[in-house]
């Protein structure tokens, strides 16, 4: 019997290429190199959450079966950023023969962009000596980070934020195997807290079922500390209104009673006014307050200032544009 302790982003990672979600034409072209025996170097590049490290694993398990612990292992390159982890780590493990009957082993690096320049370089040089024994995956969220002599060596596979029915299919598949009872709108709330962040769904999920296995969109909103839709379409239409007091009393509540982070009602704002139709002059101008907003908390600025400052510059806007 499993047990109920583990985290359910591992204990339901899929061992099979084919139980990945969301990524169809990416696991038919992995699938392609397992029936051909063969294995180009890979860049995998992509938001959290897709699915990167998961095709990784999964492809090792494919190809090796058994003996995929020996010949797979596994770095992350934001441990340790320098030349120093490629000419130890990588090139030991690359340089010794596969094990078993395995004509090659896999290395992969995730977070392959918070290698220095450096490292990067060097990397590329161990890519070329031990390609006959070691294939290399490199996983990334940024591609443009990755200097292009690695770039060019690789097969480059981009996997996208996963689709609203695909989110909603895992956890439908989730709830079942755990005895969960979810409304369609708990699936809803799940899929805006997610943004096709698999990761980010699945443990939304889990927080929720600790509460209880009957799950509704109050609780998963309760427990990942986001707002509710509503909310934030009230916080804006006060503000663009012009009634800066009463859009100051739904920030207040938002910020102090329910405790949401100044950054994710700040995204939360920007992903609403995107959707929203409204006159274009007035959405570029609500934009520009927002990211101005975020470089400002980026840089230490008090937080319930800046917000009141965001709201204050809405109004503002909203009545200039009347």
């Amino acid at each position: 019997m499993e047990d109920n302790h583990t985290i359910w982003i591992e204990k339901y990672r899929p061992s099979k290429l084919a139980d990945i979600v969301g990524q169809d034409e990416i696991v038919e072209r992995l699938s392609s190199y397992v029936k051909s025996g063969t294995l180009p170097h890979l860049l995998f590049t992509g938001s959290a959450g897709v699915g990167k490290t998961t095709a990784a694993v999964t492809l090792a398990h494919e190809f090796f079966k058994d003996s995929w612990q020996m010949n797979f292992r596994e770095l992350n390159a934001s441990d340790e950023r320098g030349i120093d982890v490629v000419r130890n780590q990588i090139k030991q493990f690359a340089r010794t023969n596969p094990l078993g009957e395995a004509t090659f082993k896999i290395l992969f690096l995730d977070e392959a962009d918070a290698l220095t320049t450096d490292a990067q370089a060097a990397l590329r040089r161990t890519m070329e000596s031990y390609a006959q024994t070691c294939r290399f995956i490199l996983s990334c969220n940024y591609s443009s980070k990755i200097i292009d002599p690695i770039q060019s060596r690789c097969a480059i596979y981009r996997f996208k934020p996963l689709s609203p029915d695909a989110v909603k299919e895992e956890a439908r598949r989730i709830a079942g195997r755990e005895g969960l009872s979810i409304t369609p709108e708990a699936l809803n709330a799940i899929v805006y807290i997610a943004q096709g962040d698999m990761r980010k769904a699945i443990n939304a999920l889990q927080g929720a079922a600790i509460l209880s296995s009957m799950i509704d969109e109050k609780m998963v909103y309760a427990i990942t500390s986001t707002a509710r839709p509503d909310e934030i379409e009230d916080l804006l239409k006060f503000s663009l209104e012009g009634d800066f007091d009463g859009a100051e009393s739904v920030l207040a509540a938002l910020l102090h009673e329910r405790g949401i982070a100044p950054n994710e009602l700040i995204n939360q704002c920007y992903r609403a006014i995107i959707k929203r139709d409204m006159n274009r002059g007035l959405k570029v101008e609500l934009i520009d307050h927002l990211g101005e907003t975020d470089f400002r908390l980026s840089e230490g600025a008090n937080s319930d200032i800046q917000m009141e400052a965001l709201i204050a510059r809405f109004v503002l806007s909203s009545q200039k544009c009347r």
